[in-house]
């Protein structure tokens, strides 16, 4: 499925009548909870990983993004429908009014890029997805250290499957490989992508 970018943004944005409070609401939320939609709401997320996401008409899931500490989710920033933000650990989030003074520009700009980047991963071959996407994601959640890139375990490997297109039994199978090639290592506390990792991409 291809995304049209033109509509991550929409021009017009319906307000609502209701009043809205200017001061920042903190919520929490736990593990698969989704945040709630509002039309003239985002949410600024404080703790945590959460995933957006739509579905096809036979219910399959399209990753549209994955976002962590200081990223910005919501509503006014939806080009589908459904549209979903589904949280991949605890959260911890406060919400933003669309007119609170937000960078709006960049945050649409980075949904674009991320979008593009998902889309890209969803074509060639699955071990190459695979090692793409966990290289991105490392770049972009992980840590550096002096073994390779050491990533959080907030994945599972059917979260991963649905953001690069294939099935959990593929992933199950390709970081199995990985991990006996010890490209990669896993534990409870995540991922470590060695540095042959980075020699073998």
């Amino acid at each position: 499925m291809t995304l049209d970018l033109n509509y991550l943004l929409p021009m017009y944005i319906a307000h609502s009548n209701k009043p809205i409070s200017p001061s920042p609401i903190l919520r929490q939320f736990q593990r698969r909870e989704c945040l709630p939609m509002i039309k003239t709401l985002l949410w600024k997320i404080d703790v945590g990983m959460v995933r957006t996401l739509t579905l096809q008409e036979s219910g399959a899931v399209i990753t549209l993004g994955l976002w962590g500490v200081g990223d910005v989710v919501g509503h006014p920033l939806a080009g589908v429908e459904p549209y979903l933000i589904e949280c991949l650990c605890k959260v911890q989030a406060h919400r933003l009014h669309i007119d609170d003074g937000l960078a709006i520009d960049e945050v649409m700009w980075s949904h674009i890029h991320q979008s593009q980047i998902l889309q890209r991963m969803n074509y060639g071959s699955i071990p190459e997805r695979l090692k793409q996407f966990l290289a991105w994601f490392a770049y972009k959640f992980g840590t550096k250290s002096e073994e390779g890139w050491r990533i959080p375990n907030r994945l599972t490997q059917q979260d991963i499957a649905e953001a690069i297109g294939t099935s959990r039994v593929t992933i199950c199978r390709l970081l199995g490989e990985l991990e006996q090639g010890g490209i990669i290592h896993s534990s409870k506390k995540g991922y470590l992508l060695s540095h042959r990792f980075q020699m073998e991409r």
